[in-house]
């Protein structure tokens, strides 16, 4: 049976759970940034906010694993969907024009962040390859 290498650190610890907590807050931030400036310079501007969430989603798998990912997502989905709405004075952030539809629907990029190998997050140092010798020394 393949050794599983050292015990996952639990979900819930202290130090955890200020991480969920921190990529939480910086999915809010990033949600209300990217909607604030999805419709700036198009298209450069949503651009721009969905590099945002993208880089969010990397930070957060490569520093909690899925749990940051998802903490990441809500807080992008929270953030964007309360202010897609209609204001108080029937304004909109997100209109449902093409940058709108696409704000809305690309602020999932963290999901993108998902399909990537796992291995590109570990802090596991790589063995480095073996150096075969030749079977025959070469003559002199």
């Amino acid at each position: 049976m393949p050794d599983a290498g050292p015990p996952a650190p639990p979900l819930l610890s202290g130090r955890a759970l200020l991480r969920l907590l921190g990529t939480g807050l910086l999915g809010l931030v990033v949600g209300v940034v990217g909607t604030s400036v999805h419709r700036a310079e198009p298209p450069w501007g949503l651009v721009l906010a969905l590099l945002c969430v993208l880089s969010a989603g990397v930070l957060a798998r490569a520093w909690t694993g899925w749990a940051g990912m998802l903490a990441v997502a809500l807080g992008v989905f929270a953030a964007v969907s309360l202010l897609g709405g209609p204001g108080p004075g029937g304004d909109v952030l997100v209109a449902l024009q093409p940058l709108g539809v696409v704000w809305y629907a690309g602020a999932l990029t963290v999901a993108l962040v998902a399909l990537l190998p796992r291995r590109w997050f570990s802090d596991e140092p790589r063995a480095a390859p073996e150096r075969r010798r030749p079977a025959v020394s070469p003559a002199p």
